[in-house]
């Protein structure tokens, strides 16, 4: 269907960015938004990861510290979305 992995990548990194608008434009409920916004991006971090640099076929190790740090990334996001709404 495409003629690069890139392409497909690109599509699906656009679909992500679209959904994350829709989200924050027609979901009322915050808390909703922020984590649909929140596993979104990490979604488009594991594409960008994959693809872009190239670590689909890498050792799994490699994958998972990347994958794990991105985690991490979207813990500390919603770590900060909660203190955000307690104070």
């Amino acid at each position: 269907m495409f003629r690069d992995r890139l392409d497909g990548a690109w599509l699906q990194l656009l679909s992500f960015a679209l959904a994350t608008l829709a989200a924050s434009l027609l979901v009322p409920n915050r808390w909703l938004v922020d984590a649909l916004v929140l596993s979104l991006a990490v979604a488009k971090g594991r594409v960008i990861v994959r693809d872009y640099l190239g670590l689909r076929d890498a050792p799994a190790l490699w994958r998972g510290l990347l994958t794990t740090w991105l985690a991490g990334l979207a813990a500390f996001a919603a770590l900060a979305v909660i203190l955000r709404a307690l104070v």
